[in-house]
C-alpha cells in the first residue's frame, strides 16, 4: 500500500534522525579534567533551553539562581538560552567541532542519540554520587537518560508530559463536556470548528517534527504497536504504526478541524498563540504551556487540561511519554567538578521549586508535589448519549509510557 511505504520511510527518517559525528565540546578546550579538580573561581559555559514564555523571560527566572549558585561556590555560569528550533543543530555543530559549553539541556528524547557520540560524560557511580546519587531522582526519569543498559550521560531537570487543553467558555456555549475517547475529541473538534469565522476544533504544531515522532509514538502505543521490536530492530511498517499515524493526519486531512495553515507550524508556540487567541477550541501540549499561555493574555480559569484521549478500542491508554528536559556535561570540559557542582545544584529540592513553578515543570525528584496546578486531570464522568463510544475503564488512571526513540524534549 502506497501510504504504508511513505510513512514507513518518513518515520525510518525521523525516528533515526541523531548525532552520528563523535567528538565533544565543553568552553573551546579540548582536554578532560580530572573530576577533583578546582571548582571554586572556576568559569561554566551553560546553554539552557527554552521553557518559558521567551528566552528573555527564561533569562529572568535564571539569572538569579545562577547568581545564587555563584554566591554559594564562586563558580560563574555565563547563560544562553536557546530556542527549540535551534537547540539540536547547535549541540550537532558543538559535538562535531569540539567547541561547545561546558553543560547543557537536551530533550530527554536526544539522550541514546547524544550518548552514541560519545562527547558526553557518563554518569557513573562516582559522578552521580557527586550530583546527589541515583536514589533522589524518580526512577521513570532517570532512565530517560541514557541507553538502558549504560551509564546515563543525561539526568532529569524538568518533567513534562501531554494533555489535551480545552477551552471552557467554547465547550460550555456548544453544550460539550471534555473528551474522554478520540472519537469524542474529534466530534466535539468538528462542532467547534467554523473556517468562516477562522475558528477550528483544534490547533496542531503540525510542522514540527519532533511533534509529529511524538504523536507518532502515542497513538502506536495506544494501538499496541512499538516501533521496534524486542531486537531492536524497525518495525515501522506495522498495522499499529500506520494507523496511529493517520489518525493523527486526519484530523487535518480528512476531519478537517485543524486549519491547514498548522502543517507550517513548526514549534508548538505557534498552537498555543492560537488556543490563547481563540482561534482553537483545544491544543494537545506539554505542561510548560500553561504560562505561554496566561503570557499570551489567558486566564488561568478559561481553560481546563484533561488526559489525551486514546480511541474507545484502545489497547492500552497511553497518555504521554515520559517528556521532559535533562542536564548533560560535555566530556571534554576542563571544568567538570564545577560542572558536576553545577547540576547537583540544578536538580536540588531548592532549586527544582524555584524553577518548577514558571517553568510549569512536573516533579523529577522522589517526594516532591508538582508546581504546575495544570497537571492533566481525569474528567468527570461524560453526560453524553450511552451510544457514544466508551472507555473500557473510566476509573483506572491513565499510564504514561516509556519516552520514544526519537528526538525533542
Amino acid at each position: 500500500m502506497k501510504i504504508r511505504t511513505v510513512l514507513a520511510l518518513t518515520t525510518a527518517t525521523a525516528l533515526t534522525l541523531g548525532l552520528s559525528a563523535c567528538g565533544g565540546g565543553g568552553g573551546g578546550d579540548t582536554t578532560s579534567a580530572s573530576p577533583g579538580a578546582a571548582a571554586g573561581g572556576s568559569t561554566l559555559t551553560y546553554w539552557a533551553s527554552n521553557q518559558g514564555t521567551s528566552l528573555d523571560d527564561d533569562k529572568k527566572q535564571l539569572t538569579p539562581v545562577l547568581d545564587a549558585f555563584q554566591k554559594q561556590t564562586g563558580i560563574k555560569v555565563n547563560l544562553e538560552v536557546i530556542g527549540w528550533n535551534d537547540l539540536q543543530t547547535r549541540i550537532q555543530t558543538a559535538v562535531t567541532s569540539g567547541q561547545g559549553p561546558d553543560v547543557v539541556n537536551i530533550g530527554n528524547t536526544w539522550a541514546a542519540s547524544l550518548q552514541a557520540t560519545g562527547a558526553f560524560l557518563p554518569f557513573d557511580a562516582k559522578a552521580m554520587e557527586a550530583i546527589g546519587g541515583k536514589d533522589k531522582f524518580v526512577e521513570t526519569a532517570l532512565k530517560t537518560g541514557g541507553k538502558e543498559g549504560e551509564d546515563p550521560t543525561s539526568v532529569p531537570l524538568y518533567g513534562l508530559a501531554y494533555g489535551l487543553y480545552y477551552n471552557k467558555a467554547m465547550f460550555k456555549a456548544a453544550g460539550l463536556t471534555p473528551p474522554t475517547t478520540w472519537e469524542e475529541m474529534v466530534a466535539d473538534a468538528k462542532k467547534l470548528t467554523n473556517p468562516s469565522t477562522n475558528v477550528y476544533g483544534m490547533s496542531l504544531a503540525a510542522g514540527s517534527y519532533t511533534e509529529n515522532n511524538h504523536f507518532a509514538f502515542i497513538n502506536s502505543q495506544q494501538n499496541g504497536g512499538n516501533f521496534f521490536d524486542a531486537s531492536g530492530q524497525p518495525t515501522f511498517d506495522t498495522d499499529a504504526n500506520v494507523q496511529g499515524i493517520v489518525r493523527y493526519l486526519d484530523l487535518m486531512q480528512t476531519h478537517k478541524v485543524v486549519n491547514p495553515s498548522n502543517a507550517q507550524y513548526d514549534n508548538g508556540t505557534k498552537s498555543v498563540a492560537d488556543f490563547s487567541a481563540k482561534k482553537a477550541a483545544m491544543i494537545i501540549n506539554q505542561n510548560n504551556a500553561d504560562a505561554s499561555i496566561i503570557a499570551n493574555g489567558m486566564k488561568a480559569d478559561e481553560y481546563g487540561v484533561v488526559p489525551f484521549p486514546a480511541p474507545a478500542d484502545a489497547k492500552n491508554n497511553t497518555a504521554s511519554h515520559v517528556a521532559g528536559i535533562n542536564l548533560s556535561v560535555f566530556k571534554n570540559t576542563k571544568n567538570q567538578d564545577a560542572a558536576l557542582k553545577f547540576v547537583k545544584f540544578m536538580t536540588d529540592a531548592s532549586t527544582q521549586k524555584t524553577l518548577g513553578k514558571p517553568f510549569s515543570s512536573l516533579p523529577v525528584l522522589k517526594g516532591r508535589p508538582p508546581s504546575s496546578p495544570r497537571t492533566p486531570r481525569r474528567p468527570r464522568p461524560s453526560r453524553r448519549s450511552t451510544t457514544r463510544a466508551r472507555p473500557r475503564c473510566r476509573s483506572c488512571p491513565r499510564r504514561t509510557s516509556s519516552s520514544p526513540r526519537s528526538a525533542r524534549r
